[in-house]
């Protein structure tokens, strides 16, 4: 596949709908996680214009920063420390639709307002997560989720 992605206008189902296969494409037959999650950063990011896209990866007792599209962000997470330590926590997608009235969160950037992070599960374990973070209140919801989720689902498996 070419490294030009086809970016539509649209509903969020739409855009998403237009874009999986691509990032799908761009992966698939690619062994190596650190291209494959710059490039997933970078086409979601292309797509949607959200303030940060990107990875944090377990790597013993904290996350810490892999590939991203953004402003610089926190190098390291603990274990249950914000929405993405938590995410970790829990092994389970969070959508925080007001970063400020989430307990704990760390702002990386004071920019963010939103945010919705999703696990990496790989063999039962959480190996890292999802990051995306919009300027705008209340930006994520179930179409996110779903989407993402199914996104993540291929990391470990192309």
């Amino acid at each position: 596949m070419a490294e030009d992605l086809h970016i539509i206008q649209g509903t969020k189902a739409e855009q998403y709908e237009t874009i999986l296969p691509q990032i799908k494409a761009l992966i698939t037959g690619e062994p190596d996680l650190t291209a494959n999650l710059a490039n997933i950063s970078a086409a979601l990011k292309e797509q949607f214009g959200w303030l940060w896209v990107g990875f944090y990866l377990v790597k013993e007792d904290e996350l810490v920063l892999g590939p991203f599209q953004g402003p610089v962000a926190c190098t390291r997470i603990r274990k249950g420390r914000g929405v993405c330590g938590a995410a970790w926590e829990r092994a389970e997608t969070l959508v925080v639709p007001d970063v400020e009235a989430f307990p704990g969160h760390i702002a990386c950037s004071s920019l963010s307002r939103s945010e919705i992070v999703i696990p990496l599960i790989h063999n039962g374990e959480v190996k890292g997560v999802l990051d995306v973070d919009s300027t705008d209140l209340n930006t994520f919801d179930e179409t996110d989720r779903r989407f993402l989720e199914e996104i993540t689902g291929w990391i470990f498996t192309s």
